[in-house]
């Protein structure tokens, strides 16, 4: 079984991220699931966002993340849904030991935080039409991230929400949301 650090979007630690990380704990996987806002949570994305880049700040909202990763093993997958992929990305990137990667609408240019280490797959999800992932240029990173040395799979799903494993957002799509799932356990299983 895997141990997970798991980092949430820029909406929060929202009960969906929290019944996401249930389930890989109900297959036996260790899941811990840091809270960068301290319990704060917003109802749309532009109020999150709002708050993660221009009230606390991008950088202690990195270091809240590596903080959540100084008590953990080193052997650990690092996932991050949507914001929660840069924390998720920087400690694959930079801290010795990561056995995989979990990206869900996001993935950040390899070069923002380095390169990208030997021998490390990753899995990246998104709907095909999301904006924040299609139009600001994460698609891109990750066929760029896909292109290199590393083993890892891009899954696309039809639609153009952002957040859709989120069960607890109007974007839940429960049908995608399984089967994002399945994917995400069949790569635990592996890693």
């Amino acid at each position: 079984m895997a141990e997970v650090l798991l980092f949430h979007h820029v909406q929060g630690q929202t009960p969906g991220v929290l019944a996401f990380a249930e389930e890989l704990r109900a297959v036996g996987h260790t899941v811990h699931t840091p809270d960068l806002f301290n319990g704060r949570t917003f109802a749309t994305i532009p109020e999150g966002m709002d708050y993660a880049f221009n009230q606390l700040g991008f950088q202690t909202m990195m270091d809240r993340g590596k903080a959540a990763a100084d008590a953990l093993p080193q052997q650990l997958v690092y996932a991050g849904f949507s914001m929660g992929v840069m924390p998720a990305q920087l400690l694959t990137q930079t801290r010795p030991g990561a056995r995989g990667a979990l990206f869900y609408h996001s993935c950040a240019p390899v070069a923002e935080f380095g390169t990208w280490p030997e021998d490390v797959p990753v899995q990246i999800h998104s709907m095909d039409r999301d904006p924040y992932f299609v139009d600001e240029g994460d698609i891109d990173a990750a066929k760029e991230l896909l292109a290199g040395p590393t083993s890892g799979e891009l899954f696309l799903y039809p639609g153009d929400e952002h957040l859709f494993a989120d069960s607890s957002l109007a974007a839940y799509n429960p049908e995608l949301a399984a089967l994002l799932m399945n994917r995400t356990l069949a790569f635990l299983q592996q890693v």
